[in-house]
């Protein structure tokens, strides 16, 4: 089960934080005069359960000068992330507001984005050279080369650079059509960014938009396409997938499949009855592929990502305040949540 690996450095992880504010026990924004606030971010929230985790990891982005910014970097120091290449910039920090769903009401989410102190990061912002010292992993998104041209120059060199190193690059390249607004087809950025890495965290949906092709869901389907991603970015090795079945906004049900070059692996599902918060729980997965990576052999990375996920859906906010020990708890069987005295 455990694997045992050269894998000494750091993790780094680039991308936007950005302010949360949502209404509480689960009410509509117009029923509310209050907003509680939690800081967050795709790559912000792998980064925060790889720090719970014990990883040393660290943060590359953006954030305002002010006392929001400062708020936010403490945010990010609490929870163990490496602040040292955070900058503060004449810009305001993002925000988005989360209308939270229950039940058959879906949840709601408004971004204030576009013009924020990540927005405006340009590569000039970033010593690549002195972030990558003693780094073996390097994780991006989908979400940050969509925020602007700087965003996407800042990670095209920072992913240029990361391959000069040797070091692995795990890729989560989710396309959202409604953020490329700068001029840069989406898609194809995708596609060149996921040229340069060597782990591919997502599944069907994810490789039909890179590939423009039409692969079905079904686990032949999801082979034919990770063989089909492999064949076109010969860099990639390995493509873990999460999978999720929303039986309403408060029951989920999530099991992680894998193609890892030469098999196809696949979890046990992990069923939420009453979800607590469903925001990050992709970012769990993530983070929970990335230290498996480093700690075990590919079955036991997937179940420990799978159930990494689930535990998410049961903490507010936006990141995963879990330990190695409760996930594995999950991993050996223990989900009947009794008290531990």
């Amino acid at each position: 089960m455990q694997k045992k690996s050269g894998n000494t450095g750091k993790v780094v992880t680039f991308g936007e934080v950005l302010m949360r504010l949502s209404p509480s026990e689960n009410r509509k924004m117009r029923q509310s005069n209050s907003l509680n606030f939690f800081f967050g971010g795709t790559e912000m929230n792998v980064a925060a359960s790889l720090a719970s985790f014990g990883l040393n990891v660290q943060h590359v982005t953006n954030v305002s000068n002010d006392h929001v910014g400062d708020a936010a970097i403490s945010s990010m120091r609490q929870v163990g992330i490496d602040v040292s290449a955070v900058k503060k910039v004449d810009h305001p920090l993002g925000i988005y507001f989360l209308e939270p769903g229950s039940g058959m009401r879906a949840s709601v989410i408004a971004y204030n984005r576009l013009h924020g102190s990540f927005a405006n990061i340009t590569p000039e912002d970033v010593n690549w050279d002195e972030v990558f010292h003693e780094c073996d992993y390097f994780h991006w998104t989908g979400i940050s080369p969509a925020i602007s041209e700087g965003a996407y120059q800042t990670l095209r060199e920072g992913l240029k650079l990361a391959r000069e190193k040797g070091i692995t690059v795990s890729a989560d390249p989710a396309y959202r059509s409604n953020l490329w607004k700068y001029g840069k087809n989406g898609k194809e950025v995708l596609a060149e960014l996921t040229g340069l890495s060597n782990i591919f965290i997502g599944g069907v949906n994810e490789i039909n938009e890179i590939l423009g092709t039409d692969f079905g869901f079904e686990e032949k389907e999801f082979i034919a396409a990770s063989k089909k991603l492999q064949q076109e970015f010969p860099t990639i090795e390995k493509v873990f997938d999460k999978v999720r079945t929303g039986v309403s906004a408060s029951w989920q049900k999530v099991y992680g499949r894998a193609w890892t070059g030469e098999r196809y692996l696949t979890t046990a599902e992990l069923e939420i009855t009453d979800v607590v918060d469903r925001i990050g729980t992709g970012d769990a997965y993530a983070a929970g592929i990335l230290y498996g990576l480093r700690h075990f052999e590919d079955q036991h990375t997937l179940d420990f990502a799978n159930a990494a996920c689930a535990l998410k859906h049961t903490i507010l906010g936006d990141a995963n305040l879990v330990s190695v020990e409760e996930v594995q708890e999950i991993v050996d069987g223990s989900t009947g949540g009794r008290i531990k005295r």
